[in-house]
């Protein structure tokens, strides 16, 4: 089974797969003074309770694929693919890695490792031209051509950050429970900052989503608008561009990225 890591600045998304299908999955905070014995730790107390794994560290798994947006943890999971896993294939994204998306951009090192990854998945699975929403730290846009070129993006800040500002900015506002409100127009303050919050950031996406779809294609019906991240199901069912919904795109992402590189090592 292969094993994809997907490293953001706030959650480290795990998931195992078993061919082409996603069978397990596990969702833990990043911490960047993890150490790689701690990380090995961790793997090994999570994978441990897949009936499909061994009881040791390393049973079962045929390869991993790695992407990271924050290099110290990059820095030990590569030491834990080379002490603990050192006879298992293993990939991670970053420069040199072979993705078959051409990357149109001034400076392709400043694109994130999981921006790429989920252009690599949307274009596999739709297609070109399209459009990827990651509601993660930040709120990404991603740009895929119809050739399958990444071709750029917009970055917002993210929905939690939105959340976080407002309590420790506004006097007389708290940190809240990200959550639906009962209606737009809030009846108190958690309600009023819950409206802002959901219907803000549905408004946010149609409209940054609309713009780009007109400079993308000349039809913008024919672009494809994907959502993925872990807060996307609160914007979902107010959002009116959004066209499907892949929480695994970045691992399914992985997955791809691994295929097209593990017959060259």
């Amino acid at each position: 089974m292969l094993l994809t890591i997907d490293v953001g600045n706030t959650h480290t998304v795990l998931g195992l797969f078993d061919g082409e299908d996603i069978v397990e999955h596990w969702r833990i905070s990043t911490d960047a003074r993890r150490t790689a014995d701690e990380l090995a730790v961790l793997l090994q107390g999570l994978m441990g309770m897949h009936p499909l794994l061994g009881d040791e560290l390393g049973d079962g798994i045929d390869g991993i694929a790695i992407c990271a947006t924050v290099p110290s943890v990059l820095h030990e999971l590569r030491e834990v693919t080379r002490r603990y896993y050192g006879d298992v294939p293993a990939v991670l994204v970053e420069p040199g890695v072979k993705t078959g998306v051409p990357i149109q951009f001034d400076n392709p090192k400043e694109v994130g490792a999981d921006r790429i990854i989920n252009a690599v998945a949307a274009n596999e699975l739709y297609g070109g031209p399209a459009i990827v929403v990651d509601f993660g730290t930040a709120t990404t846009f991603d740009a895929v051509s119809a050739r399958g070129e990444y071709v750029g993006g917009v970055i917002a800040p993210g929905i939690e950050i939105s959340v976080e500002a407002l309590g420790v900015k506004a006097a007389q506002l708290r940190k809240i429970e990200v959550a639906r409100p009962r209606n737009v127009i809030g009846k108190s303050t958690v309600e009023a900052m819950q409206s802002g919050i959901v219907y803000g950031f549905a408004g946010q996406v149609d409209g940054v989503v609309g713009r780009m779809a007109r400079e993308l294609a000349d039809d913008p019906d024919d672009v494809t608008v994907i959502a993925t991240g872990g807060l996307a199901p609160m914007v979902l069912g107010e959002s009116t561009v959004i066209d499907e919904h892949q929480p695994w795109l970045t691992l399914i992402g992985l997955r791809l990225v691994y295929e097209r590189n593990v017959s060259r090592m």
